[in-house]
């Protein structure tokens, strides 16, 4: 082993049950029952929830799924958007003893098939019309499933059918039972149980089911309080499909464990205008969201007066240098008065336009991000730490630790976790956050955690002398040229991202002489550029074609290609003529690129590029 740090585990102090996100739920609601714990936007309006209608809800799921059948270890699956009845629902299951599993809502019938059957769900609580015709489709190949359970009714045709209800009806079901059945049960639940069961994002075959106990639960979250400070007076916007382990982590087991408020937007193409209206304190973001905060305020200012654009240009130079400061706990008189300056020239109109007014605490995960996006979003005061976690360790890993940020590492393990290299240069993980292991898949599960309870993650990376993570890329993912040099692509890829042009990137070259890309343009910021030069065109795949476009495409390549090695310069490139999607099998549910699908499909472009 050539590297390791640890920190020391933190206290213990919740013993037993209280571990337990239902019973954290349940003492909450006795403590503050009025205090607002979720808020829902459904026509332009907002409802809120208090702690106790939170835990009224979780309860009446709970004995409403037991009058179904479901007892303990059964599995019951969530397949819906985010709001309010996934949560309840999430702590209903588990405060039975059950087992919830979430699927994702862009999640195709085939997958959901696959998902319901792999974890042998006994219920699934579908959203809509659309999420239930999926199961309907399937239902004839799954002998475990008893039952669905429909949250939104409008449209369904088959109520009539005995195996299904709706969300109401199963409330109804709950409340006529004996809710205090459901609090016997959380008494006796107990941490080493499986809480919840996590399908990764399948990027080099099927998904595999994580189990996570109620205990790695309660260590995530200890982890995140002592990173993030969080508390009840903090507010965050739940988007992000809640089947992530990162979401699942910030909207409900934080929200319980930290008694904060989560608020669930319409979604979709309003996410920008949730933002602006709850402007949260806390802000997880993936690279794509930071991606495009940055895309859409570089469009504006390519499109504003001479003068906004001198104002803009002058207070990011200043921010550039506050940034340096305040990353390393150095934000002294002098520069709190500059930025207060900037602030009411620039700074405060930016961050309430991206909903970033509040937010004193924002983490980017999930994928590693261009240090060119971060260097931009601290230039204006907001504040991302960027961390590095996965499903097989409930997202405990490492974080940039407040006053000693560097941007281009994952910063130092969190309470509780260890950190070390392996031999070949794989990253290992040590902690109260390690899974259970894989539903159904003893022989994955002891490849993954060593005897000693060692996580292979499957990443590749570096450990400073002080401890601080440096992510190389994933270790399958390595391209070897065929002149034996080793080429990390996310590296390239993410600066090709930095641009407002690029919305996919996928570096091509193992076993090659040289690298190549294929790239796909983002639609709305290129159609934007082509409709201000007055270049006609009509689809994405006619826009792609353009040579005006392959020009602009080529300045950000040729640009990318001045900040790497001669070896690591991208040679040629190709566009791949559609936006990929999860339903056709070109992206994870998460949005990660899966490349063996991309190589497959555009391997003809891929020839042509090395002809």
């Amino acid at each position: 082993m050539t590297s390791t740090l640890d920190r020391p585990a933190m206290s213990d102090a919740v013993p037993g049950n209280e571990q337990t996100l239902p019973a954290k739920l349940l003492a909450r609601a006795a403590l503050t029952p009025d205090r607002v714990a979720l808020r829902h936007k459904q026509m332009g309006r907002w409802r809120e929830y208090s702690w106790a209608d939170y835990a009224d809800h979780a309860r009446a799921v709970g004995v409403g799924l037991a009058s179904l059948g479901v007892s303990a270890a059964d599995k019951v699956a969530i397949h819906s958007e985010n709001r309010p009845e996934w949560v309840t629902a999430d702590l209903g299951i588990q405060g039975l003893g059950a087992v919830a599993v979430g699927i994702y809502p862009t999640s195709p019938a085939a997958e959901v098939q696959y998902l319901l059957a792999h974890s042998e769900s006994k219920v699934v609580i579908a959203e809509d019309e659309e999420q239930l015709d999926k199961t309907l489709e399937v239902w004839d190949q799954l002998p475990d499933l008893s039952h669905v359970v429909v949250i939104d009714p409008r449209g369904v045709r088959v109520l009539d059918d005995p195996r299904v209800l709706t969300f109401d009806e199963l409330l109804e079901r709950g409340r006529s039972g004996d809710l205090a059945d459901f609090d016997r049960s959380v008494a006796n639940l107990t941490p080493d149980q499986v809480a919840v069961i996590v399908y990764t994002s399948g990027t080099t075959g099927p998904p595999k089911g994580a189990m996570i106990s109620h205990a790695n639960l309660h260590a995530s979250a200890e982890s995140y309080r002592d990173v993030f400070g969080t508390d009840e007076h903090d507010e965050v916007l739940s988007y992000l499909p809640l089947c992530h382990i990162a979401e699942r982590l910030v909207t409900v087991v934080n929200g319980v464990s930290h008694g904060y408020i989560a608020d669930f937007g319409e979604g979709g193409d309003s996410f920008a205008n949730d933002m602006r209206e709850v402007q949260p304190t806390f802000f997880l973001g993936v690279p794509r969201v930071w991606e495009k905060m940055l895309a859409g305020i570089q469009v504006r200012m390519a499109d504003a007066s001479w003068l906004k654009r001198r104002n803009y240009e002058f207070w990011i130079a200043r921010g550039e240098r506050l940034a340096r400061e305040r990353m390393q706990g150095r934000f002294g008189f002098r520069d709190r008065v500059v930025y207060a300056v900037g602030w009411l020239l620039l700074y405060r109109a930016l961050k309430e336009r991206l909903g970033m007014g509040r937010c004193d605490k924002a983490l980017s995960g999930a994928a590693p991000i261009a240090p060119q996006v971060l260097a931009f979003l601290w230039s204006i005061g907001v504040p991302v730490r960027e961390g590095y976690g996965q499903t097989e360790n409930t997202a405990q890993g490492t974080i940039n630790p407040d006053g000693d940020v560097r941007i281009g590492t994952v910063g130092v393990p969190t309470a509780g976790a260890e950190v070390r290299i392996a031999d070949d240069g794989e990253i290992l993980t040590r902690g109260g956050g390690t899974f259970v292991g894989y539903y159904k898949n003893p022989e994955a599960t002891e490849a993954t955690i060593s005897t000693d309870g060692w996580l292979h993650t499957g990443d590749i990376g570096e450990l400073s002398d002080d401890g601080f993570l440096t992510i190389t890329d994933r270790k399958k993912d390595i391209i070897i040229t065929a002149g034996g040099k080793n080429i990390s692509p996310s590296e390239i890829e993410n600066r090709l991202k930095v641009s407002p042009f690029v919305r996919e990137a996928v570096v091509i070259g193992d076993r090659r002489k040289y690298l190549t890309a294929l790239i796909g343009i983002e639609s709305d910021t290129v159609g934007d550029w082509a409709t201000r030069r007055s270049l006609p065109y009509t689809t994405y795949e006619d826009l792609s074609g353009k040579a005006e476009v392959r020009e602009l495409i080529q300045q950000v390549v040729d640009e990318t290609n001045t900040e790497f090695a001669q070896v690591e310069t991208v040679k040629r490139f190709a566009f791949m003529a559609v936006e990929l999607d999860h339903e056709d099998g070109q992206l994870t549910a998460t949005q990660k690129v899966k490349r063996s699908a991309i190589t497959e499909q555009f391997a003809a472009t891929i020839e042509e590029m090395y002809s």
